[in-house]
C-alpha cells in the first residue's frame, strides 16, 4: 500500500498533467451553436476540482511517499513525526485558505489592484512562515540522514512541499554536498 502510495506521489504531476491533457483532446471541437470567443480573448476552461476527500489523499500520498522513499533507520523514525506533523497542518491551513478565497469570489466581492498586492504580499508573508516551520520540523531529521537519503529528500520534497523552482534553487545553494 504505501508503495503504491509512494509511487502516485512521486508521479502525481506527470498523471495529473496527462489527465489533463487527455481530457482537453478529448473537448469536442466548437459548434456553430456555441459562441467562440471574443478576439483577443482566450476560452476560459474549468478545471476539475479535487473533492476535499481527493485532496486528503493526496497529502497523505505525498507524505508516504517522501517517508518510504527515504527508507529512514529506526533511529531517524523517531525524528519524523515531527515534520509529518508540521507537513500535515500546513496542508490543513492552505486548503482552509483556499476555501476562503473561493468563498469570497463565489460572493462576487472583487478587491481593487491595491488591495489585491496587499493580498498577495500577505500571503507570501504566510507562505515564508510556513516554509520556516517546515524547515524547523526537517532539520533534525535532514541532518540525521545520509548523503543518497538527503538527495532523495531534496527529489521527494519538492512534491511534499509544492516548492518547485525555490526548493531546486534551495537544493542547488545548500544541497547535501554543500554542508
Amino acid at each position: 500500500m504505501i508503495a503504491a502510495l509512494a509511487t502516485m506521489a512521486a508521479a502525481g504531476p506527470a498523471v495529473i498533467t496527462t489527465a489533463y491533457a487527455q481530457q482537453a483532446q478529448s473537448t469536442p471541437p466548437a459548434t456553430t451553436e456555441q459562441a467562440a470567443p471574443a478576439p483577443g480573448k482566450q476560452e476560459h476552461r474549468q478545471r476539475p476540482r479535487m473533492s476535499m476527500e481527493d485532496r486528503a489523499a493526496l497529502v497523505d500520498a505525498r507524505i508516504a511517499g517522501l517517508k518510504a522513499g527515504l527508507k529512514l533507520t529506526a533511529d531517524q523514525e523517531k525524528q519524523w513525526p515531527a515534520l509529518e506533523t508540521a507537513l500535515r497542518d500546513l496542508a490543513k491551513e492552505r486548503a482552509d485558505r483556499m476555501a476562503k478565497m473561493r468563498e469570497t469570489r463565489r460572493s462576487g466581492d472583487r478587491p481593487g489592484a491595491i488591495e489585491r498586492l496587499r493580498m498577495r504580499a500577505n500571503m507570501m508573508d504566510r507562505r515564508a512562515a510556513d516554509l520556516k516551520k517546515i524547515a524547523d520540523a526537517a532539520e533534525p531529521l535532514y541532518n540525521s540522514l545520509d548523503a543518497s537519503q538527503k538527495r532523495r529528500f531534496t527529489m521527494l520534497s519538492r512534491n511534499a512541499f509544492g516548492g518547485g523552482a525555490m526548493m531546486r534553487r534551495m537544493a542547488r545553494e545548500h544541497g547535501p554536498n554543500r554542508g
